[in-house]
């Protein structure tokens, strides 16, 4: 079995199709309006955003948690959390064995919660 796709709510398409965009850094995969959906390609996973969804709590991978907050927060993102540690992984059960595990969350255009993680290399 494999995670096809995440719905997520948004209230206004455009607006939320820019955010992801931006976030992402790829342009939408699909639009259909009517009647009012919008797909990325997260991974191989479609994110889909649509008025009828309810809010959920995704998280995606990024490289420099640090220089991504900072890009966002000077776009104007509402940052929730700084980026932390969260935990270390001593075996692969949830991560790369031997990485830390960052994160960050914020807030969308739609005001969804978002994580950001980055796995680092224990130094």
């Amino acid at each position: 079995m494999t995670l096809i796709q995440v719905a997520q709510h948004a209230d206004d398409l455009s607006r939320a199709s820019a955010f992801y965009a931006d976030l992402l850094g790829v342009a939408p995969s699909a639009t259909y309006d009517p009647p009012g959906l919008v797909f990325f390609d997260v991974g191989g996973v479609r994110l889909l955003l649509n008025v009828e969804a309810p809010s959920a709590l995704h998280y995606l991978s990024v490289a420099g948690i640090e220089e991504t907050v900072a890009r966002l927060r000077t776009a104007g993102v509402a940052i929730e959390s700084e980026p932390h540690l969260i935990f270390g992984h001593d075996d692969d059960t949830l991560g790369p064995a031997g990485t830390d595990e960052w994160q960050a969350f914020l807030r969308d255009s739609e005001g969804n919660l978002v994580g950001l993680v980055e796995q680092r290399p224990r130094g």
